[in-house]
């Protein structure tokens, strides 16, 4: 595997359901090794999950990390609270953003550069359940037209 190369594990559908996606982010995450290796086996789950800053620093929240199967003491709490690696000013101006009325940063990813993991952080407003219906009502509309421009082009 070349220094680029991009290997998906886990991804928050969820989060693109819920909130407006603003802005992204790319952060290291703090690790033991039985974490990574059961990241590797692709036992994660970001259901539910979120970022806040605390103490000058960015964590993550109720990611679930499986223990590693062949794991032995060292395997650890899976819901534990993580720590993201982003630069000062970074977590400076997500914390300036956050505080703002109806922004959050919710993780939209979690992926292998390389070597390293790193998540996908979305600086996101949340959907009221109108926006919802609004969404729904646009993709099934594109469904239908894709359908129907398929449909014709093949019986014609």
């Amino acid at each position: 595997m070349g220094k680029d190369t991009v290997k998906q594990v886990a991804q928050n559908r969820k989060a693109r359901h819920d909130y407006f996606i603003e802005d992204t982010w790319e952060a290291g995450i703090e690790l033991c090794g039985t974490e990574v290796k059961s990241i590797r086996l692709g036992n994660v789950n970001l259901k539910d999950s979120f970022c806040a800053v605390k103490d000058g620093e960015m964590f993550l929240y109720n990611v679930h990390i499986s223990p590693y199967e062949q794991g032995n003491i060292f395997n650890k709490d899976p819901r534990r609270t993580r720590r993201l690696l982003l630069h000062k000013r970074e977590i400076r101006k997500l914390q300036q953003r956050t505080q703002q009325d109806g922004y959050s940063l919710v993780p939209l990813s979690l992926y292998f550069r390389g070597p390293r993991v790193k998540v996908e952080l979305a600086l996101a407003r949340g959907k009221k359940l109108y926006d919802k219906r609004e969404s729904a009502a646009k993709r099934d509309a594109q469904r239908e037209m894709d359908r129907a421009l398929r449909g014709r082009g093949r019986y014609e």
